[in-house]
Order: C-alpha cells, then structure tokens, then sequence
C-alpha cells in the first residue's frame, strides 16, 4: 500500500524508515535470549520467526503449554507481539503459529494434516507469484492443494508446493542450523564411527564435561545452564538441557546431571557429534577452603536442589520466605531454594503468639457449620460432603483486611479458629464478618487450614 493511502486511511500513522539488516540482528538478539531461557537448541526463520526445538526442555517451564504462556508474555512485556505454536515438524509449527485462529496452539501428536488443512494457501512458505496463481486456479485452502494429484500440480508449478506440503505434514525432514553465541564456551567431540549405546554416551559425556569445566576456569567463570547436543547420522538433534542454581564447574556433578538424563535421548541411526556448552555461565572465583575449631559445617544443599530442579522442574522447587502481612495467604511469599534471606529471621519472623497451621489451602473452602454468633465455634461442621462434630475449640483470633492495598477491605474481618473434631484432626476455620454487621463480611464459614 502507498504511503500516502496509508496516512488517508490512518490519521496520525507513524512512519518509520525499513531497515532490513538491523532487523535481522534484533532478530539474533531475541534467538540468543530464547537460547539461553527456554531450549538448547534455536534457530532464526527470517524476517519475523524463530524455531524452537523443545525436546528436553519443556518440562523445566511446566510444560509445553505454560512454556508458551510464559515466553509470549515475556515478550509482550518487552512490547513485542508474538504468535507460538508447537508441533512434531517445523512445517506444521510455522503454519499454525502464523495463520492458526489462536496466538498459542499446541497440535496434538500425529493431527499434522488437521491442523493444517483449513489454512490458507499461503502458509506453506510458497512465493508471493506461486501463492497468486494457485489462487487463480482455485486453491484457497491447503485442503485444496491436499485433494488434488500430485503429478499435475508438480507439471504445472514445478516441485515446491509437494515439497512445502510434505515439510507440512511431516513426510520429509527439514533440518536447520541453530545458532551459536560468538563467546559461548563450548566442547565439541567428533566419532570416526557413530555411537548409539547408552553406556559409550556416557563415558563421552563425562570426558566432555572434564574438558567443559576446564576451560570454564579457564575464564574464572560457572554455567548455570548447560546444552549437552547430539548430532545424529540423519542430520537430526537430540538434546540435553540442564539447569543448576548456582554457578557449576563441577565436573562429578556435571556428568551425574547429564547421564541422568540420558534416556531421554533416541540416538537413531546412531550419534556422530556430540557438543557440551555453557549456555549461561557467570563469574566463579576459586575460593580458599578452610576449617576451623570454631566454624559450622553448613550442609551443601546445592547438589540436591540441582538434581530435583532437573527431575521435576525448576518451578516446583521452592522455599516459603516470610512477609509482613496480617492475611494469611499474604504472609509468605515463594523463592528460590538457595536465594539469600530478603531480611534476617529476628527482623521479619513467622507470628508466633498464634499457631499458624503446616498445611495452609490454596483457596479458603466453604463449609457448612451450626455455631452460635457472634464469638462461638461451631460444635460442628461438613466439608467435602463430610460431616464432623467439633470436639474442643480456641479462639476467636481477629484479623483485620488490609485497607491501604484494596478499599473493599476497609470494613473485612475474619475471626479465625482452632478446632479439634472427634477423630482427633485439627483444623483451621474462619467466619467471614464480626458476626453482627453485614458490612465486615458475608458471615459465612470457610476452612482454611490443616494442622499437622
């Protein structure tokens, strides 16, 4: 469109001069992020893509799904607009992510030729000219192109719209070159013969990280990320990506992390290459190891916190840090294993002067209670369908809603408390309001808690 009909149709349009070549190195830039946030193994699909191989390392974002969520809202936290997919072939992920109905899609195992049949013509990466005559003749959707022979379409308009198709629907291969940081500290291990067996793949893996954690302290640096590659006789990647909480050149750890995971890895026809590197490493100084009569062993968690991060994911390992709060829900917050204390335990500590409970559930549950108002416990109660007769109780402890962060909590109040039923369980309730005006709350009861 002219520029002159784009300011008529657009009052005010801000216009900007093309600069293909800056946009290619942006377009590196946000690769190398990927790289060193999400997966191993990345590459540039010019002028506005990126592909994404995530075998290996979607389970340290919770998933294929919450590593989608979280990396288009990266992005649009950066003022980018972004568009993902995930598929078995690139083809099938560059065509949904582009044309799908949906910003984020995940295709199912298998469902390649569904999810791309109601797309247009244009999502098979063909040119401009090939794209306009094959409309001309009728082909709008993929579907289209899908139902006709092979033989005259390849006579009429050579072989690329076949191939495009079957790189769309998985039938062919279609390898591609990820990128390589310039400084990125890396090991590389080439076989005369193609390796497959388990037992070789780790013996190399071990060699390989002794070489890696060499150079690292070569450079007085520790990688907290690290890319274990395998290039396979059919020029297709496997990976391995781990994570450690803090900096590693640890070469007996390293390779425990690494073998660990070597299962996941199908070798094919066998392994070729192999290369280990740092993704993201930062300063590690050696440190002088003393002992004295007076100073405490401090037990190293840092290996075990490595190895459940990498089991079970990094977002589900954390540990409970105090906040000055009143509200139950609010008085903690989750970080990091091995973060430092935000304020020492004497300056912010847990409320003793009222027990709190071990399990605290994430949303009050309401039950159905007979108590009398406004300052009795209930003598009994029914939660989840179950009914229970309260044996002894304590309380009320009042808690006040905190004004200054929402207006509607001006008036709020619990009074929380303590229960014991017949079978010996304790139990941590609450009922919404003083018991005497309706303004402070709903006066109805919820559980909140479970004592240990």
């Amino acid at each position: 469109m002219p520029v002159t009909k784009a300011q008529a149709l657009v009052p005010g349009l801000a216009l900007f001069e093309a600069d293909p070549t800056a946009d290619l190195q942006a377009l590196d830039r946000l690769a190398f992020w990927m790289l060193q946030h999400y997966a191993p193994i990345v590459a540039t699909d010019p002028p506005n893509g990126l592909v994404i191989d995530t075998t290996g390392a979607d389970h340290l974002h919770g998933g294929e799904e919450a590593m989608l969520i979280d990396l288009v809202q990266r992005l649009a936290g950066a003022g980018i607009t972004a568009r993902a997919a995930i598929a078995d072939h690139w083809g099938t992920a560059h065509a949904v992510a582009r044309y799908g109905a949906c910003p984020i899609t995940i295709v199912p195992a298998g469902t390649a030729s569904t999810a791309i049949a109601p797309l247009p013509i244009a999502a098979l990466r063909l040119s401009k000219d090939q794209v306009t005559e094959l409309r001309v003749l009728g082909f709008e959707r993929i579907s289209d192109l899908m139902e006709q022979p092979r033989a005259p379409v390849t006579l009429r308009f050579g072989p690329e719209p076949g191939l495009r198709l079957d790189q769309a629907l998985g039938q062919i291969s279609e390898p591609f070159t990820p990128i390589q940081p310039p400084d990125l500290t890396h090991v590389r291990q080439a076989f005369p013969e193609p390796i497959g067996a388990p037992e070789t793949i780790a013996r190399y893996t071990g060699k390989l990280a002794t070489r890696l954690c060499r150079e690292l302290a070569a450079k007085g640096l520790g990688g907290r990320k690290f890319d274990l590659l395998f290039h396979r006789v059919d020029n297709r990647l496997e990976a391995i990506r781990i994570g450690t909480a803090q900096p590693l050149r640890d070469v007996k750890r390293l390779t425990k992390l690494l073998c660990d995971r070597i299962e996941t890895i199908d070798p094919g026809f066998g392994i070729e290459t192999m290369v280990l590197a740092a993704t993201l490493a930062e300063p590690l100084p050696e440190q002088q190891i003393t002992a004295t009569l007076t100073e405490e062993n401090l037990a190293d968690l840092s290996d075990l916190v490595d190895t459940l991060a990498n089991r079970i994911g990094a977002h589900r390992l954390y540990r409970l840090e105090p906040v000055e709060s009143d509200v139950p829900e609010r008085s903690f917050s989750r970080v990091a294993p091995l973060a430092p204390e935000l304020a020492p335990p004497s300056r912010n500590p847990w409320p003793e002067h009222w027990p709190r409970p071990a399990r605290l559930l994430p949303h009050p549950e309401p039950i159905e209670t007979i108590a009398l108002l406004p300052d009795h416990p209930p003598v009994g109660f029914t939660w989840r369908g179950i009914r229970r007769r309260v044996k002894c109780a304590d309380g009320p402890e009042r808690i006040f809603g905190e004004w200054w962060k929402q207006d509607t909590e001006r008036m709020a109040v619990r009074d929380y408390f303590r229960i014991e039923d017949e079978a010996g369980e304790r139990y941590w309730i609450f009922r919404s309001g003083d018991g005497e005006d309706a303004a402070t709350g709903s006066h109805r009861w919820f559980l909140h808690g479970i004592f240990g």
